[in-house]
């Protein structure tokens, strides 16, 4: 029973996740309190170099700190993007991950010989 109440504590009500190149992936859930309260936690899931699991952190966000949080987090990305780095292609990695997803759809077809592509997975992708 105490297992089944702790799963339930830590269930996800919603959930989205973003792959950030081939060792890192970001997760971003809703999760409920025991009183019916929401909070959202953010994990950066990072794989190890020597394959042994994965390195994880989380930040845990109240929904009272939200606005703030939401506000200073654009306001540090919009000062890197405008006067740290203005130069510098911020779309460069969402094309390649397009280009990366339209190819691995196109390639997922079998070819006229009837034979599997070579990329089969994300991890399989260079940055």
């Amino acid at each position: 029973m105490d297992k089944e109440r702790n799963h339930r504590r830590f269930e996800s009500v919603y959930s989205r996740k973003v792959r950030a190149g081939k060792r890192r992936t970001y997760f971003f859930d809703v999760r409920k309190t025991k009183g019916d309260d929401f909070y959202l936690t953010l994990t950066e899931s990072t794989k190890r170099f020597n394959g042994d699991g994965y390195e994880r952190h989380k930040l845990f966000l109240y929904k009272e700190d939200f606005n703030r949080f939401l506000t200073s987090l654009e306001d540090v990305i919009n000062h890197v993007k405008t006067e740290l780095m203005p130069d510098y292609d911020y779309d460069e990695y969402t094309r390649r991950h397009e280009e990366y997803q339209a190819r691995l759809a196109e390639e997922n077809n079998e070819d006229d010989d009837g034979e599997k592509s070579e990329v089969e997975t994300e991890d399989d992708m260079s940055w």
